[in-house]
């Protein structure tokens, strides 16, 4: 698999590299004199070795791009999912690149060659994903699976692994009531690995060691106590291990490197967006005549509560009742205005209001109503854990889960970033937001039965 997506980087700089030589060294070679006989360009003159640096700068970059995005997760993702993760990073890096030769001519280039760089590269790209992935599930078929369940159902679980089929097949499901011996004895036959499903701690930890010893592969699907001990540090203060947990999330030194990037980004994205925010705020108008922007009491950090800000995308009487509930798929309250917005995220650009004046965070967890976050805790009083950090306009469980995800995954989502925070990440999930503003299913609504709260320890 490091083969394949190894010729498919290649590939792709090799159409780059051809651009380069035939099109644009000529061109940044080539001395330029303006109207009025000042020097644009002295004209650039490269060795080999100038060469090579230049197409290796933009290897690493397809490289560093492609990894970040997924576009290199042969199997692991779907060849469309493959594809489209391919497209961001192409087109990532074609823009840098853009400008980097452009700074070596001194001006900039021609723009046509650089589109028609990545045309083509889609096209191999395309091609790329579905042929390896044909070559992927010739040599690994789908995995057969046994599904150890506890007390709560697992259609939820099956129902996630059975998207997708082309790697995993639940050959046979077992409930731990069935009696312990009996799964290890089960866990024995012609099965490619152990789902491991809501198995209580005493059960679990002995299935755990029992397939570990003797190499069955285990999916084990965490808890919040796992989420948290996943995020501890490791000291070595005498002669066994110590995990640390740190009673704080995030040290000051990062706190003040994350509010310096969001006033920054804040002001830079404000300044950039203000003609959408101005044409979205007339059409909202000028739709039902009701207000433009939506504000609602949101909680951040230490659950205190701010006025978040939208823009208007359902129904002036939407909750006209005074109960709050979240967004349905096919919601009738939204309006026709109001869903072109939220597919296009539009609605969310009002909160860089919010984030500049330090009541969000671009990267963190989501905030909530106050009356929402009194119904999860009722269930969960683990939701708590999630406010130790300021909310965010993006954050973990927006990138690797869906709108409507179930509350208690968000929670789990929401603290592996918090106790694993580095700014490295905020810088990675900031550059997975972009794709996911073009994901169609990280915009639905949730399901009618997931309005409420829902817990599944």
């Amino acid at each position: 698999m490091l083969l394949l997506a190894f010729v498919g980087l290649c590939m792709q700089t090799a159409i780059y590299a051809w651009f380069w030589f035939q099109v644009y060294y000529p061109e940044v070679s080539k001395p330029r004199v303006s109207v009025d006989g000042y020097a644009l360009g002295n004209g650039l003159k490269l060795f080999f070795r100038g060469h090579l640096l230049i197409i290796a700068i933009y290897f690493i970059l397809l490289l560093f791009f492609s990894n970040t995005y997924g576009g290199l997760k042969i199997g692991y993702l779907r060849p469309m999912d493959v594809f489209f993760s391919q497209i961001f990073a192409l087109f990532m890096v074609n823009f840098i690149s853009y400008f980097q030769i452009s700074l070596l001519n001194n001006w900039l280039v021609q723009f046509v060659p650089m589109a028609e760089i990545f045309v083509l590269q889609l096209l191999i790209a395309f091609a790329w994903a579905y042929i390896t992935n044909t070559i992927y599930m010739g040599i690994f078929p789908p995995r057969e699976l046994l599904l150890v369940s506890g007390v709560y159902p697992a259609d939820d679980i099956e129902r996630k692994f059975n998207t997708r089929k082309d790697k995993y097949h639940i050959a046979k499901k077992m409930n731990i009531s069935e009696g312990i011996d009996a799964i290890y004895k089960e866990c024995l036959g012609n099965y490619d690995g152990v789902i491991i499903w809501d198995v209580p701690s005493q059960f679990r930890n002995g299935l755990v060691k029992y397939c570990y010893g003797r190499n069955i592969r285990i999916y084990v699907m965490p808890k919040i106590t796992d989420v948290l001990l996943k995020g501890s540090s490791q000291l070595h203060l005498f002669d066994t291990p110590v995990l640390l947990l740190r009673e704080y999330s995030i040290k000051i030194e990062q706190r003040a490197i994350k509010r310096f990037f969001d006033i920054v980004l804040s002001l830079l994205l404000i300044i950039i967006t203000s003609p959408i925010m101005l044409i979205t705020a007339i059409i909202v108008k000028a739709y039902d005549k009701g207000p433009v922007l939506y504000k609602q009491v949101r909680c951040t950090k230490d659950r205190k509560n701010f006025y978040i800000m939208k823009f208007r995308s359902m129904s002036v009487d939407a909750e006209k009742d005074g109960v709050a509930r979240l967004a349905s798929k096919n919601d009738s309250r939204i309006t026709p205005v109001g869903k072109f917005i939220r597919s296009c995220r539009i609605d969310e650009l009002p909160q860089l209001f919010n984030i500049l004046k330090g009541e969000m965070s671009f990267i963190g967890p989501r905030p909530e109503r106050p009356e929402i976050i009194e119904q999860y805790l009722k269930e969960m009083p683990e939701f708590a854990f999630r406010m130790k950090v300021k909310a965010g306009l993006a954050g973990y469980a927006q990138v690797y889960g869906k709108y409507n995800t179930t509350p208690y995954d968000k929670l789990k989502l929401d603290l592996t970033y918090i106790e694993n925070y580095s700014i490295w990440l905020d810088i990675k999930l900031m550059l997975l937001t972009v794709k996911i503003l073009f994901t169609p299913d990280s915009t639905e609504g949730v399901e009618e039965d997931q309005t409420t709260a829902q817990k599944k320890v």
